[in-house]
């Protein structure tokens, strides 16, 4: 008999998600039955087996080689909300739900103005494709290197510095003019976010909830490419309210450890402090040690004592610990918030 599971969780099998999985169902593209109480349920392998097939008939060669939509456009005065305005005309407009509307445009008009003000490339290549299933973006430019360029502004070691500094939102390097938000919302508002610079990948899956840090080709500026179900029913206005207070300031983001490291142990104080720097900026700050096997008792100490001694301002939060982690996190947490958990 085959194993049928609710909707939630084949989402989080195959790596799809919820709201497009349920059009797909309302289409008749993938099967689905009904429990004795009425709810939706799906056979993981036969869903994985349609999606497989719509992959190969539909998007997965053309989407990704031939764009039905690309311009590559001198920087020279250019304005994001105008190439914006011929990108929804010709292409978005009514295949996008007013919800995935709203967050495309966000999201296109907030990279493409990271590559007008900071690149300093002379050009930049914006292309489009769309499908029932799937909308996906792309910015590219040849310029300094979004990664390379915080470095030098922060003045920090190296490029993987600079990409933990730019996973925790408010980084910029022209605070006069920008807050430094753009990436990081950008990043949590779409399925799944990729910004490639200086021969790195960082990879944000917010179907999964999970992010990663690979190789890239690309050495010579920025690539930016995202993946967005064209028929969410989510507002961006719920992406916002998860980081952001009653008065809609950025007050609140979540860091995720292993981005700051090379493999799944962190022992070392300045470990902690090049995870904790910068954070200040926030009102909370969950850290979290999804993936972490192994903390060390400095590394604990400086991240849950030392640096909230020093910015009494900044509340932490750690999350995401299990087996020795835990015990080690809670160990190093003070007596007063060890009797608030």
């Amino acid at each position: 008999m085959a194993r049928l599971v609710r909707i939630g969780d084949v989402a989080r099998e195959l790596g799809v998600s919820v709201a497009r999985l349920r059009q797909l169902a309302d289409s008749g593209v993938i099967p689905s039955e009904r429990s004795p109480g009425g709810h939706r349920v799906f056979d993981p392998g036969v869903v994985r087996s349609a999606l497989a097939e719509l992959s190969t008939v539909e998007f997965t060669t053309a989407r990704w080689t031939f764009p039905q939509w690309e311009r590559t456009l001198s920087i020279s005065g250019l304005q994001e909300d105008v190439v914006w305005r011929e990108l929804a005309d010709e292409v978005l407009r009514d295949r996008l739900s007013p919800e995935a509307m709203s967050t495309a445009n966000y999201t296109f008009t907030e990279m493409l103005n990271n590559a007008i003000d900071h690149s300093a490339a002379e050009s930049v290549y914006v292309a489009a494709w769309v499908s029932r299933v799937e909308a996906r973006f792309e910015v590219r430019d040849e310029g300094r290197g979004a990664l390379p360029h915080i470095q030098e502004a922060l003045n920090l070691e190296d490029v993987y510095d600079a990409l933990g500094e730019l996973t925790k939102g408010k980084t910029t390097t022209d605070p006069e003019r920008h807050t430094g938000e753009g990436i990081f919302f950008t990043s949590k508002a779409v399925d799944i976010f990729t910004l490639e610079s200086a021969g790195l990948r960082w990879t944000v899956d917010n179907v999964r909830d999970d992010q990663a840090v690979g190789a890239s080709d690309i050495r010579r500026g920025t690539r930016v490419h995202w993946e967005m179900d064209p028929a969410t029913p989510r507002p961006i206005a719920e992406v916002f309210g998860a980081y952001t207070d009653d008065d809609h300031q950025f007050t609140r983001t979540r860091t995720l450890v292993r981005l700051f490291g090379f493999g799944v142990r962190f022992v070392s104080r300045s470990e902690a402090k090049r995870l904790m720097r910068g954070l200040e900026r926030f009102e909370e700050v969950i850290v979290d040690f999804t993936g972490i096997e192994e903390v060390g008792q400095g590394f604990v100490d400086e991240v849950l004592r030392v640096w909230p001694s020093q910015h009494p301002e900044t509340t932490v939060r750690p999350t995401g610990m299990t087996g020795p982690v835990e015990f080690m996190v809670r160990r190093g947490l003070p007596a007063r918030r060890q009797e608030g958990t």
